[in-house]
């Protein structure tokens, strides 16, 4: 990752921040990755922490609102796209065991355990599938990513780091 970041190490701190930022907000890569490639370019821990958290939260209420539709749309498409539809809806579904008896609070815990195949795109495509309203699981969502990025953050900086900053 640092010979990708290395061209950007040297430009102003709002291209860091706009880098750090776009990366917070593709799937996989979330804040998990964007506050880790914030602090190889040179942002302040706090720089880094808000601009990923706010980048990481930004996609979800659009991918609870609209993808229902959009798997919706992928199932009439063809039998390539359908397959990837049902893959998703599965992989959701299998990942919403943990909430079926709290959602808000299982969803929260869900996106705040900063692993690999949790966080605010996984939590959205949960609560897309589940049909939890916006008004409910982006509350959610948003809380766990504010934990997950404490975690990432304490981790990547030095947990020192966030009580002095």
């Amino acid at each position: 990752m640092e010979e990708l970041l290395e061209p950007f190490v040297s430009s102003p701190d709002i291209v860091k921040a706009l880098i750090t930022f776009l990366l917070s907000c593709l799937p996989i890569v979330e804040l998990r990755v964007a506050i880790p490639a914030g602090a190889l370019l040179g942002l302040p821990v706090l720089t880094s922490a808000a601009v990923s958290v706010f980048g990481n939260i930004l996609p979800v209420p659009f991918i609870i609102l609209f993808m229902r539709r959009i798997l919706a749309w992928m199932r009439k498409r063809s039998a390539l796209l359908e397959r990837a539809a049902i893959r998703l809806e599965l992989k959701a579904r299998s990942k919403s065991d943990m909430l079926y008896r709290s959602e808000i609070v299982g969803l929260l815990i869900f996106v705040a355990i900063p692993l690999p195949g949790t966080g605010a795109w996984s939590g959205a495509l949960i609560a897309a599938v589940l049909g939890i309203r916006v008004k409910a699981a982006f509350p959610a969502i948003t809380a766990g990513v504010i934990i997950a990025g404490i975690a990432v953050t304490g981790i990547t900086y030095g947990f020192r780091s966030l009580l002095s900053a």
